[in-house]
């Protein structure tokens, strides 16, 4: 896509669009305009009591933007169920190009030193679009959202766009919505303020539920 950068996909997505590939070996990249949106509503995150009990046990150690590249290669690269994925080259340097730019970031799970999940998205005022996850331990990919929601909710965000409704999110309070009500949240949020970094790393996994608790 010569000529389109960060800049360009940050106006898309405040234009409610999103960039895809059809697979990780096809140069070409798309922009999706969905029917309907998946959102988790920040205030109705529901954790399911296994994962609580892994959160709260410091299974994993998570980080901020440790290893951004790390992060979305892995999401690219193929796994067991999903031997396809939507990130090619030029999504791998866009988003590189926005995380240069502050606009992009990664929550990186560790476990005894090595990344095991993770995930990484795009803010944008008070929004956050979540791009994509990865575990290669169990739990990993979902610890990592549950800690991306205590960071949202913490640092006044007002929408978590996760693109499309799955049953898997569904589980965690998802839902879909139809694009004139998205771009309608989506427009308030753009244009109000938050911080990523308002919740300090390294909290123990007890202190993150009792902060999502407390914020709801």
């Amino acid at each position: 896509m010569r000529g389109f950068g960060a800049k360009e996909l940050l106006d898309c997505y405040a234009r409610g669009v999103f960039p895809m590939a059809e697979d990780r070996d096809d140069p070409r990249v798309f922009l999706l305009d969905p029917d309907e949106r998946g959102i988790i509503p920040l205030d109705g995150f529901h954790i399911p009591r296994s994962l609580a009990r892994t959160v709260r046990r410091d299974v994993f150690h998570i980080t901020v933007n440790r290893c951004f590249n790390a992060v979305v290669d892995q999401c690219a690269a193929p796994a067991r169920g999903r031997e396809h994925t939507w990130i090619n080259d030029p999504i791998r340097h866009l988003y590189g190009e926005l995380h240069e730019a502050g606009h992009a970031h990664s929550l990186e799970c560790w476990h005894d030193g090595v990344l095991a999940g993770g995930l990484y998205g795009v803010s944008l005022g008070a929004a956050f679009f979540g791009e994509s996850m990865f575990s290669r331990r169990t739990d990993a990919s979902k610890v990592a959202l549950v800690h991306l929601v205590a960071r949202l909710k913490a640092g006044g965000y007002a929408l978590l766009d996760t693109q499309f409704m799955t049953e898997h999110l569904g589980r965690f309070g998802a839902q879909a919505i139809g694009r004139d009500e998205y771009r309608a949240r989506l427009d308030v949020a753009i244009r109000e303020t938050a911080d990523f970094f308002a919740l300090p790393e390294g909290l123990s996994g007890r202190q993150l539920l009792q902060s999502i608790t407390q914020t709801s």
